[in-house]
């Protein structure tokens, strides 16, 4: 099973160990009719139902897993798991009562994101689903064979977000160079190059700042690269925040970063760019 390193992991059981595999080939999005958070959704799935989605997203953004993506979750009826063992990944999302509001800018900004990673993890096209078993992006009206008895979610609003918005920016990021393909936003990365360089800067021991441009720039990238050097370079330069001041990234979120950056390898130039910025302006004073 696979589990996105954007959202929070709140995993139900047994559905997660019991339901069948899938091959994801689609991704559907869904309204909930009603104003619920991630973890309220989490709630009504394991306690309320016997259906259950493999994402749940609030107005503010908070987004949740529930099921890995390569498991089966039971919203989207004949999409769910078809007999050649493929189906669709669903997401359901916060709205009023009657899912006839659009979605939040935060609520946007989590579905591009999640798109572009299905895409890049799991080979999801970037095309509108053409038919009910056509792989690619769609929302839960648009086949019916998609639903029980018919819906209109996630009402009219989203649908045009979906077409116009939501759906041209997972195309646009996916297809896009090193900033569109990461999973963090700028100003994360750009803590993390701020970070990086008040670090290391205290290491400088009179060696000439351009060579230290250089160096910090190839010493990020190395580390994006490589996993593993990712965790632990962030993770001692989240022990070390306090010292250098940089008081608003906390160990916390550097951890956090420290887990995506190691699922992200793309971000590698990106943040070598950031903190050869922060360096050549320092320089500059």
């Amino acid at each position: 099973m696979a589990w996105y390193p954007g959202a929070t992991r709140m995993e139900l059981q047994p559905e997660s160990d019991a339901q069948a595999a899938i091959r994801p080939t689609q991704f559907i999005v869904h309204s909930l009719a009603a104003p619920w958070t991630a973890r309220r959704t989490y709630e009504f799935w394991r306690d309320s139902s016997n259906l259950e989605s493999h994402f749940g997203l609030g107005f503010e953004g908070d987004l949740a897993q529930y099921i890995g993506t390569e498991t089966r979750a039971d919203a989207n009826a004949g999409a769910n798991r078809r007999p050649d063992g493929t189906g669709a990944v669903s997401i359901e999302t916060a709205s009023n009562l009657k899912h006839s509001d659009p979605w939040t800018d935060a609520q946007l900004e989590q579905l591009v994101r999640l798109g572009v990673w299905l895409h890049q993890r799991h080979g999801i096209p970037l095309r509108i689903c053409r038919s009910a078993a056509d792989p690619g992006f769609g929302y839960h009206s648009l086949h019916a064979a998609w639903s029980v008895g018919g819906t209109a979610c996630p009402g009219a609003a989203r649908i045009t977000q979906f077409r116009q918005e939501l759906f041209p920016e997972i195309q646009r990021r996916a297809a896009g160079g090193k900033e569109d393909d990461m999973p963090l936003t700028s100003e994360d990365v750009q803590k993390v190059a701020h970070a990086v360089w008040a670090w290391r800067n205290q290491a400088l021991d009179g060696r000439d700042m351009r060579q230290f441009v250089a160096d910090a720039a190839n010493h990020s990238k190395t580390s994006a690269v490589n996993g593993a050097a990712a965790v632990a370079g962030l993770g001692e330069l989240g022990a070390r925040v306090a010292e250098v001041g940089a008081p608003e990234l906390t160990d916390a979120h550097v951890a956090a970063i420290a887990d995506r950056l190691a699922a992200a390898p793309a971000l590698a130039d990106r943040i070598a760019e950031l903190v050869a910025e922060k360096l050549a302006a320092r320089l500059a004073e």
